[in-house]
């Protein structure tokens, strides 16, 4: 069991955001634990004819399939949404000392001929560290990113929404089963704690991550922020193929265009990313977002500076139901 103490400061100081650094990290530890048939299994088909790499070996050195993941890895992000090359730089000004002294903490749990060169030269294990990080991230996760991403900013919509009606006890609710509030403490149901603990003052973050999957992963030592990283809601939708509408009885309706937008719409996206999807102009995207909009069919929501498209509950009933409907005989 893991136990994090809150002051009312901490509680006061929950934040939330996600991190494109964490995704690559937490799919090399996916990569050893998932198979075929589990929620990851269409990625890792993907991936698999170009997931082996000199980088690889390196990153499943650092992120064994269990246990201890260095917490300089999976920098805490500054902002709710932060770019993957924002998070190698923070790795990248990790102090020596620390490279060192997790290096060795993993060594001495999971020991690996790779790590004890790491820390003979930590500023170059940094150089290493990174551009494993590059390359593998370029190759296996950033294909996939803006559908990630999407999925991840619905859950952090819905959170702030249940911590704004009822307040932590609600937000922890339903974050995770093995993650439980009570009173001034946050419990975890984790064998295994690192030494040391958070230094007090510093809140709590809270990271939806994909690949964490299905477990919550806790970073607890100073001088980190104690952070709690949890599968986002709706992920088994992830990998799911998008519907194409675009020769369905719903095109006839309305039209091939809409019919296409209400198809990728299974996650929220801005027009730029939907318009890129659809190949279509963002001018001319808007105009059928309002129509759609008008409908009920489709509703946006502002996440900091962009608008999110969504389908509504009607715009999926009409969407997937293949039953054509039956007027009434009134002869």
């Amino acid at each position: 069991m893991i136990t994090l103490r809150l002051s009312a400061d901490d509680v006061s100081r929950i934040r939330f955001a996600f991190s494109p650094v964490w995704e690559a990290a937490t799919s090399v530890r996916a990569l050893s634990n998932n198979s075929a048939r589990s929620v990851h299994g269409p990625w890792l088909h993907k991936i698999a004819p170009i997931a082996d790499g000199d980088d690889l070996q390196l990153l499943r050195a650092l992120i064994p399939p269990v246990g201890y993941i260095p917490d300089f890895i999976t920098p805490a992000p500054p902002r709710r949404s932060t770019s993957f090359e924002s998070g190698l730089a923070a790795i990248a000004s990790t102090p020596h000392h620390l490279v060192v002294r997790e290096i060795g903490t993993l060594h001495d749990e999971h020991p690996h001929p790779m790590l004890p060169e790491l820390m003979a030269d930590p500023a170059k294990a940094l150089d290493r560290i990174t551009g494993a990080l590059d390359s593998y991230w370029r190759r296996t996760i950033e294909p996939d990113w803006r559908r990630m991403r999407a999925l991840l900013q619905e859950d952090l919509a819905f959170r702030l929404d249940e911590l704004a009606a009822g307040g932590v006890d609600r937000l922890f609710r339903n974050l995770h089963p093995s993650v439980r509030f009570r009173g001034d403490r946050i419990e975890i149901d984790r064998p295994y704690c690192c030494d040391g603990v958070p230094l007090p003052g510093q809140g709590l973050l809270l990271v939806p991550c994909v690949f964490t999957w299905p477990a919550a992963l806790p970073v607890t030592a100073a001088p980190h922020v104690p952070t709690i990283t949890y599968p986002p809601r709706g992920l088994g939708r992830l990998w799911e193929s998008q519907q194409d509408a675009s020769e369905s009885p719903l095109a006839d309706l309305v039209g091939r265009t809409r019919a296409a937008i209400m198809g990728h719409l299974d996650l929220p996206m801005s027009t730029t990313h939907l318009a890129h999807q659809l190949g279509v102009s963002a001018p001319t995207l808007s105009v059928h977002l309002s129509i759609l909009r008008a409908a009920g069919v489709v509703d946006s929501r502002r996440d900091g500076r962009a608008v999110l498209y969504y389908r509504t509950p009607l715009g999926t009933q009409l969407l997937t139901t293949s039953t054509p409907i039956q007027l009434a005989d009134t002869a």
